[in-house]
């Protein structure tokens, strides 16, 4: 699949995951619009980090010539959703919040701040 094709996906699911989790975070937790809503962020977040593992790294060193630095955040999400979906089902809602916090935090903000960087697609679609 082209690159712009996959930047495209990966944008029209990661943006829904940017505001759906704000939403989640800053309001109610345990209700049934929390869980809906949280079943659609976590197919959502999951869709986009495969996603992004087809995206050739662009900027920076590159493993196996594909891989960068920038995947560890995908790695993050497709570790921490099981593992917070595994944490809610058993009862430990603390593990539940500290795993989507992580996801929020580390594969949206800190993974979308450096897909803003000068060299990135982004950056040049936004401030060139």
């Amino acid at each position: 699949m082209p690159y712009l094709t996959l930047a495209y996906l990966h944008l029209a699911t990661v943006l829904p995951c940017f505001l759906i989790g704000a939403w989640l975070l800053v309001r109610r937790k345990g209700t049934t619009g929390h869980k809906r809503l949280g079943r659609a962020y976590a197919v959502l977040i999951l869709f986009t980090a495969l996603v992004t593992l087809l995206m050739p790294a662009m900027v920076g060193p590159r493993v196996l010539d594909h891989f960068g630095f920038i995947h560890l955040f995908s790695v993050l999400v497709l570790v921490s959703v099981p593992a917070a979906l595994y944490g809610i089902r058993r009862g430990n809602v603390a593990a539940h919040r500290g795993h989507m916090l992580g996801v929020y935090v580390g594969g949206i903000l800190i993974a979308g701040t450096f897909a803003l960087m000068p060299g990135r697609l982004l950056h040049g679609w936004l401030f060139v």
